[in-house]
């Protein structure tokens, strides 16, 4: 494994989806998260360094499962993942949000359009880092 390589696509793709989410909850969610207030937990901020530690360690898997399944077709390869990725992860997480807390489908629908985009930039990123080797012309 080329180490350099998977630690710079790695940082890549924690960085679009660390700036992507905060984009999000910043502006596009920032009234349906205020709605949710009374779900808070009292000292949430105090334990948000948390969610980065998980997003690093979820960077770091997002991008070793993709080197290892890799086929070379390069970004269409990063699309697909991303939306592999979203399915399994995502979907399954916003349904059973839905489910087990008093959330409208509204809400849990836009955040499933925002994880989209956000695996989307994050397989694109790391298929473009780890794009084919151009033929050798002899």
């Amino acid at each position: 494994m080329n180490w350099k390589r998977f630690w710079l696509a790695s940082a890549a793709a924690f960085a679009a989806v660390e700036a992507i989410g905060l984009l999000v909850d910043t502006v596009f969610m920032k009234q349906d998260y205020e709605s949710l207030r009374s779900l808070w937990r009292p000292n949430m901020m105090s334990r948000l360094w948390v969610t980065y530690v998980v997003g690093a360690m979820a960077a770091l898997l997002f991008t070793y499962i993709f080197v290892k399944g890799r086929e070379g077709k390069g970004i269409l390869e990063g699309v697909r993942y991303g939306i592999i990725i979203w399915l399994f992860v995502s979907v399954p997480m916003g349904v059973s949000t839905w489910v087990t807390f008093p959330i409208g489908y509204r809400i849990i629908l836009k955040g499933l359009i925002f994880g989209l985009l956000e695996m989307l930039a994050a397989g694109v990123l790391v298929a473009v880092i780890y794009k084919p080797k151009a033929p050798v012309k002899a």
